[in-house]
C-alpha cells in the first residue's frame, strides 16, 4: 500500500508543500436513520417509530413519527391518518396530514383528506382533494387558546384552494 511520505526538512515536514490547496474536510456527522417500507410490503394496523420512514409499498391504518420525516415514494400508496414533523409525498395519501413542521406535495402526488400544517409546497401537477390549515409557527398545536383564537377558513375557500392546487 503506498502511502504519501512525510519528509522533513529542518526539523518541519513539507506535506503542505505537496499539497498547496488541501481539499477541505468533511465532518461526518451520525448516520441519518430512515426506515424503509418496500414496494412489496403491505401493513395494515397502526405505526409509529423513533427514525424517519420512507414508504413504497402500501399503509392501511395510522402513521405517528411527531418528530421525523415521513416519506411517500413514487410506488407508495398509503390510506391512513399521518401525524409527523415532515411530511414529502411523492405517491398517494388517502387520509389526514398533521405535520408539526410542513408539507410537500411533489407533481406526482396526490393527497385526498385534510392537511394541517405551518409550512406547505405544492407543485404544478400535484393533487389535492381536501382542506388545507396553514397554522402560525408562534402557536402551540396542543394549546386550548390557540384552536379558540385561530382563525377558521371556509370551507368553500379550502375547497377553492385545493381545486386551484389540482389545477
Amino acid at each position: 500500500m503506498l502511502q504519501p511520505s512525510e519528509y522533513s526538512y529542518g526539523g518541519k515536514s513539507n506535506a503542505q508543500d505537496q499539497h498547496p490547496n488541501p481539499a477541505p474536510v468533511k465532518n461526518v456527522g451520525a448516520p441519518v436513520e430512515q426506515a424503509t417500507i418496500g414496494r412489496t410490503l403491505v401493513i395494515k394496523g397502526e405505526l409509529s417509530a423513533a427514525e424517519s420512514l420512507y414508504i413504497d409499498g402500501r399503509i392501511e391504518g395510522k402513521i405517528s413519527l411527531p418528530d421525523h420525516r415521513v416519506t411517500i415514494g413514487r410506488n407508495g400508496i398509503v390510506q391512513a391518518n399521518i401525524t409527523a414533523r415532515e411530511v414529502v409525498v411523492m405517491g398517494k395519501v388517502a387520509g389526514n396530514i398533521q405535520c408539526t413542521d410542513r408539507v410537500d406535495i411533489r407533481s406526482e402526488g396526490s393527497v385526498a383528506g385534510d392537511v394541517s400544517t405551518i409550512r406547505i409546497s405544492i407543485e404544478d401537477g400535484a393533487v389535492v382533494k381536501g382542506g388545507i390549515e396553514v397554522r402560525s409557527g408562534e402557536r402551540k398545536q396542543n394549546s386550548p387558546s390557540a384552536k379558540a383564537d385561530a382563525p377558521k377558513a371556509g370551507t368553500d375557500q379550502a375547497k377553492g384552494l385545493a381545486a386551484t392546487a389540482s389545477a
